[in-house]
């Protein structure tokens, strides 16, 4: 979708997993590191996952916004698709502990933090 860049892009992603009752939502910016945005955020289990991913997958290619990769399966705890300018994290919550992401990248600027 023209004129729509990384931040618009996060955000609209965000709505999908708040549309889907993920929780623990953390948009970091992380422009001059790797990305634009990390955006984080936990779901309960691999259905609840697995119903964010297929969401944001559909939301990605309304707005012509195909991932460039994905990884990582429900059932492991972790499910990264990476939007290019926004790479999403997802966990579930002993996942999302064990690897602390957001400690990792404690430098970069918050954007949107969200319980």
């Amino acid at each position: 979708m023209e004129g729509h860049d990384s931040g618009d892009l996060a955000r609209d992603l965000m709505e999908v997993i708040l549309d889907k009752k993920g929780y623990d939502i953390v948009l970091l910016d992380l422009r001059p590191i790797v990305a634009d945005y990390f955006l984080i955020a936990s779901g309960d289990n691999p259905r609840q996952m697995q119903a964010i991913r297929e969401s944001l997958l559909e939301r990605g290619a309304e707005l012509e916004q195909e991932p460039l990769h994905v990884e990582g399966a429900p059932e492991s705890g972790w499910v990264l698709l990476d939007f290019g300018g926004v790479i999403v994290h997802l966990f579930t919550p002993p996942v999302r502990e064990y690897y602390q992401l957001e400690t990792l990248w404690s430098d970069a600027p918050l954007v949107v933090r969200m319980q």
